[in-house]
């Protein structure tokens, strides 16, 4: 799965860590899923698209 989440973090002027915290999850999960080493789970997709206020669409697509 692709993912624009270090634009949207990085748009909000978030560290890894603040954006961890925000939605729950460890300083490296938020790294691995930018780094595209892991798929974040349906319930996460929708806490990241929650806190940035915009669709799950918008960070995430599936691999071309």
């Amino acid at each position: 799965m692709e993912n624009n989440l270090k634009v949207w973090r990085a748009k909000n002027d978030l560290t890894q860590e603040e954006l961890a915290k925000e939605v729950g999850v460890t300083r490296q999960t938020i790294n691995s899923i930018e780094r595209r080493k892991y798929d974040p789970s349906l319930e996460l997709a929708f806490k990241l698209a929650k806190f940035f206020d915009c669709k799950i669409e918008d960070i995430f697509s599936l691999d071309k």
